[in-house]
């Protein structure tokens, strides 16, 4: 059986929280940077006129904006920061930096049948980018609330799949192609940032070294 990276270890530590922890709001002067492990159902805004769950309800921060989106039916690591410039830097698409899901599928692929993601598949009617994938063992990650939905007697399967694009639902769209459905899927890498130990519902300031590897990956290239 494969086994988990490193890397993945590490996430695979994360327990369920009792309830949504947030930590303490901090004085502190410059630009914040945060990472929130968003849960299931939850939008990657601050503000919704329906009422559903937004980052408003975990996140007592002002003038914090997410970097990208993560599905309201999405799980997992999302960015943010106050520091405009930064945030566009590492929104655009030039800098190609690879983001890591977790993802759980309808029935077990082989590797032929992951061989399409490896080389890049059409999706919308446009290639997608080589993309790095490979069957996990089920990750020790919480429950869902609520739980994905099960068919009878179809198994399911992990993947850790890692692309360097942004296009929308695309890695749904990639397992779909291939022929198998996402039914769950959680962000667990952001380029040099991971999850980790960090409960579904709770954030942290990045530490300063974090901050530092990001802005040097993502500095303009002239």
């Amino acid at each position: 059986m494969p086994r988990l990276s490193k890397a993945a270890s590490r996430i695979a530590k994360v327990q369920p929280a009792a309830a949504p922890r947030t930590s303490a709001p901090q004085k502190r002067r410059g630009h914040r940077y945060l990472v929130f492990n968003k849960p299931y159902d939850v939008l990657s805004q601050f503000t919704d006129q329906t009422g559903r769950a937004t980052l408003k309800d975990y996140i007592p921060v002002p003038d914090v904006y997410p970097v990208g989106r993560l599905d309201r039916d999405s799980e997992g690591l999302l960015l943010l920061t106050s520091d405009g410039p930064f945030q566009h830097r590492l929104s655009h698409p030039q800098f190609n930096h690879p983001k890591t899901y977790w993802v759980q599928v309808e029935r077990i692929p082989s590797e032929a049948d992951l061989a399409p993601l490896r080389e890049g598949i059409m999706i919308q009617g446009r290639r997608t980018r080589p993309a790095t994938v490979r069957i996990l063992p089920p990750p020790p990650v919480p429950p869902r609330t609520p739980p994905i939905r099960y068919r009878k007697n179809v198994p399911t399967a992990w993947l850790e799949l890692t692309i360097t694009e942004g296009r929308n639902r695309q890695v749904r769209r990639m397992s779909a192609a291939v022929g198998f459905p996402t039914l769950r899927l959680i962000r667990v890498g952001i380029a040099t940032l991971e999850l980790a130990a960090l409960a579904p519902g709770t954030w942290r300031d990045l530490t300063p070294s974090e901050i530092a590897a990001l802005k040097q990956i993502f500095t303009f290239r002239r």
